[in-house]
């Protein structure tokens, strides 16, 4: 049996990795351990250790990291605190590959703690730029430390190697948060309306708001431009998801809880919806509104516009559904009511993702399976532009 590690550090790498999750654990050759930690465990979240558990998997490690605050000097202790805790919890469950996705602090104090053990490190969605936030030097720096590589697309895997990473290693396998459409039944609106306890009359709106870590005034004047914008909409039905535990993270959620508290019965705020039923919101709504990656990479795939605000996702490819906004109400208001317009409408409903097929967990899985852990851990850096496995 071979032992794969996963470390999740919160709602913003656990949705993507879900089906994974599941195609792991369901292969008769791999000994699946999961370690939680970061954002799944803080209250204000959701305290989403409690969906892991509900989804059926068995949680091996709960490392609690996160201090209070969001300064950047909060965010740099949480950052040792999961290197000095993960160094126990790998003594512990002796992995043989550890899997990590995207470009978060959790993510990166795995890869680095795994680095220092030796432990080979399998890394999902390395590539990718996002000018907006200081999430590129990590993933960046994460792929440096990575073994084999699993890209949503071409495009990303040439980055990967033009960085110097053997072509060989390097797997173009789609974004796994697509599997997830294509393996579950979404809520009915009704369902959804029962879970959440409001009517959801249209226009509905999905809205997610991120810090934007490499300009967080800028995203808190973005938070107000949105909160502004929302209000000539005054019939329209809104679903707030939490933020990322990141800097200026509670100046923009003390915003968004003032805006819900002022229009009770049409606006809600939840901390973690879970992959699924956030899935099923993005299909009901009229459009998806805010800076979350979800809005580039799910929110095409089910046929839904995408108002996409300032730069936080700056540099990633995006499908014709997707409408880019600037920061102010002005702005915001425009796009959201292009984003309502039938032309727009139909198409969004006619886009194609430029983050997969949906078929990506199987493809990773037969990887992971079928490749030797020693053979993967001394790596050779080149600069030759060899042509990459693509496994779509």
């Amino acid at each position: 049996m071979r032992r794969i590690c996963v470390v999740t550090g919160s709602r913003a790498d656990y949705g993507p990795l879900l089906a994974l999750l599941h195609a792991l654990r369901e292969h008769p050759e791999i000994d699946l351990r999961l370690v939680v930690t970061g954002g799944h465990l803080v209250r204000g979240q959701g305290m989403t250790v409690d969906r892991v558990k509900a989804d059926g998997f068995q949680v091996d490690e709960c490392l609690d990291i996160v201090l209070a605050g969001d300064s950047p000097a909060a965010v740099a202790k949480s950052y040792a605190l999961a290197v000095i805790g993960l160094v126990d919890v790998f003594d512990r469950l002796t992995p043989d590959i550890l899997v990590v996705l995207g470009d978060r602090y959790e993510a990166h104090a795995a890869a680095w703690t795994a680095h220092l053990r030796r432990l080979p490190v399998a890394h999902i969605h390395g590539g990718e730029l996002s000018y907006g936030s200081t999430d590129d030097a990590a993933r960046h720096s994460i792929t440096k430390l990575a073994h084999l590589h699993f890209t949503a697309n071409e495009e990303f895997s040439r980055r990967v190697i033009q960085m110097g990473e053997q072509p060989d290693r390097v797997f173009t396998t789609g974004a796994p948060s697509l599997d997830t459409i294509r393996s579950v039944a979404l809520l009915q609106r009704g369902d959804l309306e029962a879970l959440l306890g409001i009517d959801l009359r249209d226009p509905l709106f999905a809205v997610t708001y991120h810090p934007a870590t490499n300009d967080p005034p800028g995203s808190v004047a973005g938070a107000k431009g949105l909160i502004e914008a929302l209000d000539t909409f005054p019939h329209a039905t809104f679903v707030f998801t939490g933020t990322n535990v990141d800097q200026e993270a509670s100046a923009i959620a003390e915003m968004i809880d003032a805006y819900v508290g002022r229009h009770p019965g049409r606006a809600i705020v939840v901390p973690s919806l879970g992959q699924v039923a956030y899935l099923s919101l993005v299909a009901c709504a009229s459009a998806v509104v805010g800076n979350s990656s979800s809005g580039l990479v799910e929110a095409p795939a089910l046929g839904t516009p995408t108002v996409n605000i300032g730069s936080r996702q700056q540099g990633r490819p995006r499908a014709t559904s997707v409408i880019d906004s600037g920061e102010s109400a002005a702005e915001i208001e425009h796009s959201i009511r292009q984003a309502l317009t039938p032309r727009h409408q139909q198409r969004s409903r006619l886009a194609r993702s430029p983050w997969g097929d949906g078929d990506a967990a199987g493809r990773i899985v037969d990887v992971l399976a079928g490749i030797e852990p020693e053979l993967v851990y001394s790596k050779v850096f080149g600069d030759e532009p060899m042509k990459c496995h693509d496994r779509s």
